[in-house]
């Protein structure tokens, strides 16, 4: 493993280990809060193409030769197009695999190397998710159960139940949500349960799957703040979205994702204009925003539609590997 020796700021945009860096970024204690490098994933299917009886098993795959970081104090936004492994990606931090998948890197989580029992260990534990789906929610559990968690004393209960009351306030949920169960939640509801849920504990690192989606604006702002807030008192966050508008509002550093891979980590200072930008695709990006009169077609920034083999018939929770 390379040792990656404590710095102090960086200038905006300043790049090495491998990466771009913001003005916020520092490697508090001598290292990332969060280095994935390398990082391949693939599944291991029959070739739906030959017969059905002599079909071989092969291996496509999804995410290839990836690396990200994400330090303390700061958010990293990933963007990119549909279908190109970033939901992957958050399984992956999460030690999420299904039982055809064959990984290959390393992760290293607050100065530790982790292999897939360690980022399951680590999951509540100082590495919270907002998963993309609500179907992550238990829908024969109540929902304020499911915020509380499970396993703790009479008092810690108590303590835990107040800080859910707390968080369902600040997220505009009445008390009596808590009594409910997942199929009488709109949308909206759902998702800023699971955002209270992954606020539960303290975690060093929120994973945030597409958390904005369902949101109207006002709490889909006040969301991003409070990822803000916590990244402003120490933490790290990870932040998958497609909302490249509200992305930048918030964070420090963007990596573009595309073909299952980051072609480009820049300081969101660097999204002021497409010339700073280095990547055709990330200039495509640009380009695409409302400001900019939704060019995602302009003849020399294209944006291709994608079809990856993970949506042909990957998956992407559940299952053991070694990371």
């Amino acid at each position: 493993m390379v040792e990656i020796q404590n710095t102090p700021p960086h200038a905006d945009a300043e790049f090495h280990h491998h990466h771009a860096h913001a003005t916020t970024s520092r490697h508090e204690h001598g290292h990332h809060l969060l280095q994935v490098s390398h990082l391949s994933v693939g599944f291991r299917m029959y070739d739906i193409d030959a017969p059905f009886l002599s079909a071989e098993q092969r291996t496509v795959n999804v995410i290839d030769d990836l690396s990200i970081s994400v330090h303390e104090g700061e958010i990293v936004a990933v963007v990119g197009a549909s279908g190109s492994g970033k939901t992957l990606l958050a399984d992956c931090i999460m030690g999420l695999f299904e039982p055809n998948a064959e990984v290959r890197g390393e992760i290293w989580f607050d100065g530790e190397p982790m292999d897939a029992m360690d980022l399951a260990a680590a999951r509540g534990h100082g590495i919270s998710l907002v998963p993309q789906g609500v179907s992550h929610l238990n829908p024969l559990m109540r929902v304020g159960r499911q915020v509380d968690g499970f396993g703790y004393s009479r008092a810690e209960q108590t303590e835990r139940t107040a800080r859910r009351d707390k968080l369902f306030s600040r997220y505009g949920l009445a008390p009596e949500v808590a009594q409910l169960y997942p199929h009488e939640l709109s949308g909206g509801m759902a998702r800023r349960v699971l955002l209270c849920t992954a606020l539960m504990d303290d975690p060093k690192l929120i994973i945030a799957d597409e958390p904005t989606p369902g949101l109207d604006l006002d709490l889909a702002v006040a969301a991003l703040d409070d990822f803000r807030s916590f990244a402003d008192e120490g933490g790290g966050v990870l932040l998958i979205t497609h909302d490249i508008e509200l992305a930048l509002r918030v964070a420090d550093r963007v990596a573009v994702f595309k073909d299952g891979t980051v072609v480009e980590e820049t300081a969101v200072a660097n999204f002021a204009s497409p010339d700073l930008l280095e990547h055709p695709f990330s200039r495509a990006l640009w380009h695409a925003l409302p400001e900019h009169g939704f060019s995602a077609n302009d003849q020399d920034h294209p944006i291709p539609i994608q079809s990856t083999a993970f949506e042909q018939g990957g998956s992407s929770d559940g299952g053991d590997a070694t990371c």
